[in-house]
């Protein structure tokens, strides 16, 4: 079960929205998002508030062993806050303009593990446990070139880094995020050049994609027009990995000429995650649905993701975060209030982040867990 907590830290006014996911004697997960309160303050206050609250986070009750694998942050200028950031090698860190719509110009999601052996290797995280290495590599991006070439760069450079790993794209990627500054001009070409390059990697209709977010998001570095995360799994077996489609609510990505899964179940001996991508108000012919309605977008967003989810053998009692994208500043309080009512207890994000098509109003994405006792596996 999900043990979901809000700890409200009073002297830094941040709020820290906690999943908790740990099973006696396994390693323990935690996904948390913290919340800054404005107080008129400029970005060095408010970050150094956040990262105060997250050196007192492992300390504090009910996160006993945990460490750090993942940190990203949502910024509302990035080019002038990044260069004030620390750093910390010792965690995959990912910082991307995509301004918390809070009134804070700082926002994090936290992940954390117990029980894991944490090591940087080859500019990436990896977190080792039971013959499973987890690799985490955030912030890759190019300076050169438009969109498409960007992307063909940044694909080269990680395939070259996993196979540093001993893995591949098609046998090793699980997840990929995707950046795009000016995602309604500059979308197209980073579609285009995935697409080529994921052909050449052997991921066609036939095989397999990744599950991946593709949205509106501004690098630090203002010539990078994308900036790609990314999470690979070594140490598993293929059954292991079940890709999620939902056909009653969705179609195939490929049909509208992008390269992704709706969604990725992986199983282990004790617990099961199912990677929910960037999901909209979409039916299963590709058609947006309910054109300039945010709340009818929001519902069908909500019933797309939940399809994807039961097909993972879960519901979203199991979510462990959920991160929001909207086009327009002004649907803030109308879609927090609507995912206040329905999600009271899920660590939860709202970011400024148009999305790929412009009569998309709002996306989300998901990370869900839940206990599983399959002796066919290794645990987590």
């Amino acid at each position: 079960m999900i043990d979901y907590n809000i700890i409200y830290i009073g002297d830094l006014g941040v709020r820290a929205e906690v999943a908790a996911f740990c099973p006696e004697g396994g390693v323990g997960e935690w996904h948390v998002m913290l919340h800054v309160e404005p107080r008129r303050e400029d970005f060095e206050g408010q970050l150094r508030r956040l990262y105060e609250a997250e050196d007192r986070l492992p300390r504090m009750t009910g996160f006993s062993g945990a460490q750090y694998i993942l940190k990203r942050y949502f910024l509302s200028d990035s080019t002038n806050q990044q260069p004030l950031m620390r750093q910390e090698p010792d965690v995959a860190i990912s910082i991307i303009q995509q301004q918390p719509l809070d009134g804070s110009k700082v926002a994090g999601w936290l992940y954390m593990t117990s029980g894991q052996e944490k090591t940087a290797e080859q500019g990436a995280i990896v977190a080792a446990h039971n013959g499973y290495r987890h690799i985490w590599r955030m912030g890759y991006t190019s300076a050169e070139g438009d969109s498409a070439m960007q992307t063909e760069t940044i694909l080269n450079q990680y395939e070259q880094d996993l196979k540093k790993f001993g893995t591949s794209l098609a046998t090793g990627c699980i997840r990929t995020w995707f950046f795009v500054r000016d995602v309604d001009t500059q979308y197209a070409g980073m579609v285009r050049a995935r697409r080529e390059n994921f052909v050449r990697e052997g991921l066609t209709p036939e095989t397999h994609y990744i599950a991946s977010t593709g949205i509106g998001g501004g690098p630090a570095d203002t010539k990078a027009l994308i900036q790609m995360g990314t999470y690979a799994l070594t140490g598993f077996l293929p059954e292991q990995q079940r890709y999620l489609y939902a056909k009653t609510h969705l179609n195939p990505t490929y049909e509208y000429g992008v390269t992704f899964e709706r969604g990725t179940r992986l199983e282990y001996g004790d617990r099961s995650h199912v990677i929910i991508s960037g999901t909209a108000s979409i039916d299963n012919r590709g058609q947006v649905l309910h054109v300039g309605n945010i709340v009818k977008q929001t519902q069908r967003m909500w019933e797309n993701v939940e399809a994807l989810l039961n097909e993972g053998g879960m519901d979203f009692s199991n979510v462990m975060h959920l991160i929001v994208y909207l086009r327009d500043t002004g649907d803030y309080e109308t879609v927090s209030s609507l995912f206040r009512q329905h999600f009271p207890g899920t660590p939860t994000v709202f970011a400024l982040a148009p999305v790929c098509r412009p009569t998309w109003l709002i996306e989300m994405e998901c990370i869900a867990v839940k206990e599983n006792d399959n002796p066919r596996y290794r645990p987590f």
